[in-house]
């Protein structure tokens, strides 16, 4: 798989509206897992998944800023995602969360969301791509909100932000340096979208910064992820996983990560952020 990745002529474009980045995540696995199966499943995957999408990275009138764009680049991943939170032009575009709402917005509201996607100026990709990873937990984190009823459940779309950036953090060393950066605005693509989609939860750090976790480390994370009641939840366990492996490699002083998955540890009781398409689906 190493050296096939080695020798790509075009960048990966691995997700799709309907697969929520599994063709990408399952790629990583399989080199994580040095699993031929799992990497013909991921490829297969991604080769069935080709769609409109594909425009926005091989076409470069999508991915070149405007000026007004420009003047509004930022490095932070974050920053764009609060101004996103805060732009009303997003609030009455969708009733309800979900997947469903991910074809509605790039076919009737494309230009507002390439506004967003060509903010983020990457200059230094290592360094905003480590940013990158901890908005992913930060958007997994803010997802669930204890005072709003329909809101009490961890975000299961939104988990997928997480769980790609990690598959992007293993695939971007065995693939050509040309390449990283359009993997990378791949995934920011992606990312935009879904959190637009599940209706823009707002992201407080101190939700994670400011979490007691009680003595609690990384020994009582991997326990719960083996061992606890979740511990069958295919999706917790990647997600605890995912938050563990990105304070290994950008190191955890602040303890960010570690409260994070703390938080998501203890509090995780199932998956919300349904719409009314999957909750069918679900419950058939």
């Amino acid at each position: 798989l190493s050296s096939q990745l080695k020798k790509i002529r075009a960048p990966l474009i691995l997700e799709n509206e309907n697969k929520v980045g599994h063709p990408l995540i399952h790629l990583g696995y399989a080199h994580e897992l040095s699993s031929r199966e799992i990497a013909m499943e991921a490829l297969s995957m991604a080769a069935s998944s080709y769609n409109h999408m594909h425009k926005y990275l091989d076409d470069p009138r999508y991915s070149t800023p405007s000026p007004t764009q420009t003047q509004n680049s930022t490095h932070s991943p974050l920053e764009i995602l609060c101004r996103v939170h805060k732009d009303p032009r997003f609030d009455d575009l969708f009733s309800h969360e979900g997947a469903d709402n991910l074809g509605p917005l790039f076919e009737d509201h494309e230009a507002l969301m390439l506004e967003y996607w060509n903010q983020w100026h990457i200059t230094d990709p290592t360094a905003q791509f480590k940013a990158s990873q901890m908005a992913a937990v930060a958007l997994l984190v803010a997802s669930i909100d204890p005072s709003n009823q329909d809101k009490k459940s961890y975000d299961f779309f939104i988990v997928h932000l997480l769980t790609t950036s990690h598959a992007v953090r293993i695939l971007l060393p065995l693939i050509p340096e040309k390449w990283h950066i359009p993997l990378v605005r791949q995934w920011w693509l992606l990312t935009l979208a879904v959190y637009i989609a599940q209706l823009r939860p707002e992201i407080k750090l101190t939700s994670v910064t400011d979490f007691d976790r009680k003595g609690r480390g990384w020994e009582w994370v991997d326990e719960e992820a083996v061992g606890g009641k979740h511990a069958l939840d295919a999706h917790y366990v990647k997600a605890l996983r995912a938050m563990k492996t990105a304070a290994e490699t950008w190191g955890d002083e602040d303890e960010f990560y570690i409260k994070a998955a703390v938080r998501f540890g203890s509090e995780f009781d199932g998956w919300g952020g349904f719409g009314s398409e999957e909750l069918a689906v679900r419950h058939h």
